[in-house]
C-alpha cells in the first residue's frame, strides 16, 4: 500500500536523481558554480527523506504492534477457535509440501 509520505518520499528520491542528472549534463564551470548549492539541496532532501521513512517506519511498526495485540486477544478469548485454526493451516502447508 502506497501511502501519502511514501509518496513524497519516492518523489524526493526521483528529484534528487534528476537534479544529478542535470549537473553531470552541465559544463565543468557551470557545474563547478552549483556544485555547492545542489550539496546543500541533496542534503536537505537527503535529510527530509529520511525523516519521512522514520515517521512511517513507526506508523508501521505501530500497526504491527496493534496487529499482533488483536492477534493475542483473540487467541486468549478464543483458544480452541485458534487451535483449529492453526491445525487446520498446518494440514493445508503440509499437502502442499508433500505434493513436490
Amino acid at each position: 500500500m502506497i501511502t501519502p509520505s511514501s509518496e513524497r518520499i519516492v518523489d524526493d528520491l526521483r528529484q534528487v536523481v534528476e537534479d544529478a542528472e542535470l549537473l553531470l549534463r552541465e559544463p565543468a564551470s557551470l557545474a563547478a558554480e552549483r556544485l555547492d548549492e545542489a550539496r546543500g539541496w541533496v542534503a536537505d532532501a537527503f535529510h527530509a527523506a529520511r525523516d519521512r521513512l522514520t515517521v512511517l517506519e513507526e506508523e508501521v511498526l505501530g500497526k504491527a504492534r496493534d496487529a499482533a495485540k488483536d492477534a493475542e486477544r483473540y487467541v486468549r478469548d478464543n483458544p480452541w477457535q485458534s487451535v483449529g485454526l492453526a491445525a487446520g493451516i498446518g494440514l493445508v502447508i503440509g499437502v502442499l509440501i508433500s505434493r513436490r
